[in-house]
């Protein structure tokens, strides 16, 4: 991170985080823009910008409230962020906006498009953005990224909270992911292929097979690495899934691929240095975010069932916490 802990204040020691520190200069409207595509980008771990424009494209071919609402949630996030003084870098790639890109997506999907969930989107990115910086500070220490928690505890807190309010509760609350449905275990084809591509796409709430296809190719634009990282993880995820005895159309809808999707992304080559041992280390991970899924189903079933992302967190945060005293893994960067 560049140095901006004495910019225009006398009394800042070298141990004040540079997010407390004022921006050198103002961003120009072009770069803020950037920062928010990027920040949708950043939801898969993509800086890239073209990434990020691929991926409105996928939302907007789920459905165009959720491209709106996605573009809106990042924006939101992005500028509380630079307006209460996040680090510059944070700012311009992204890393302040994807959690609000997630929120944005999940408040039109769970209450429905409506005034009322505009400003929902609203407040809760603002809320997520404080959270953010509150976890950048509490997790620095232990060199962990705040990854989803800030638009899982906004959005589960949400969810929790939507009975008790008539205006929200009168909106559609929409299916816990993964539902805890029965059925069929067996695998059709279909199935397969399909739970892969959608897979991917759950980790923006679509349960299209073409939307994720198009997610793919916006992997695809930002890290070959890392599109390679998000079928093999979606497959694992799959395989377990099936091996356990999950039931086919959860299977096939891809609830029990996007957070071994997210895990196995980042263990294989963005948090953790890609080698054999690696490779072996991002797998186990992608497996046990797949059985921490259907685990913390059961746990929030009481409450709704809304898993959300946070097997990706708890399992990563748990990964990358135990790399030092791996002598065969090293953390990337």
């Amino acid at each position: 991170m560049p140095n901006e802990e004495n910019f225009g204040k006398a009394d800042v020691t070298s141990t004040t985080p540079a997010a407390t520190a004022p921006h050198p200069r103002v961003l120009n409207p072009l770069t803020m823009i950037i920062s928010v595509v990027r920040g949708i980008g950043q939801v898969d771990f993509m800086a890239s910008p073209w990434a990020g424009l691929v991926f409105i494209v996928a939302l907007a071919a789920g459905n165009w409230r959720y491209a709106v609402y996605g573009v809106l949630g990042s924006a939101v996030a992005t500028l509380t962020a630079y307006a209460f003084g996040a680090a510059r870098d944070r700012v311009e790639m992204g890393l302040e906006g994807f959690s609000g890109t997630l929120i944005g997506v999940a408040f039109v999907l769970y209450f429905g498009m409506s005034w009322m969930t505009t400003l929902l989107v609203v407040a809760g990115c603002v809320a997520g953005s404080v959270v953010t910086s509150a976890l950048v500070t509490l997790l620095k220490p232990f060199n962990l990224p705040t990854f989803t928690a800030p638009f899982c505890i906004v959005t589960s807190v949400m969810l929790l909270a939507a009975p008790s309010f008539e205006r929200i509760r009168q909106g559609r609350i929409g299916p816990a992911l993964p539902s805890a449905a029965t059925g069929r275990t067996a695998l059709t084809w279909s199935d397969i292929w399909q739970g892969m591509f959608n897979g991917i796409g759950q980790v923006f709430f679509q349960n299209k097979w073409y939307v994720g296809l198009i997610f793919l190719v916006g992997l695809v634009a930002g890290s070959r690495i890392a599109a390679v990282a998000a079928v093999v993880s979606s497959l694992i995820g799959l395989a377990v899934a099936w091996v356990l005895g999950a039931p086919a159309a959860d299977i096939a809808a891809g609830l029990y691929g996007y957070n071994a999707v997210l895990a196995g992304m980042a263990l294989a080559g963005i948090f953790v240095v890609l080698s054999p041992a690696g490779g072996v280390y991002a797998v186990v991970g992608a497996i046990a975010a797949t059985g921490l899924t259907a685990a913390l189903t059961t746990f929030f079933t009481p409450f709704g069932g809304h898993t959300l992302t946070w097997p990706f967190v708890l399992v990563t945060w748990s990964f990358l916490a135990a790399v030092p005293a791996l002598a065969w893994l090293r953390r990337a960067g």
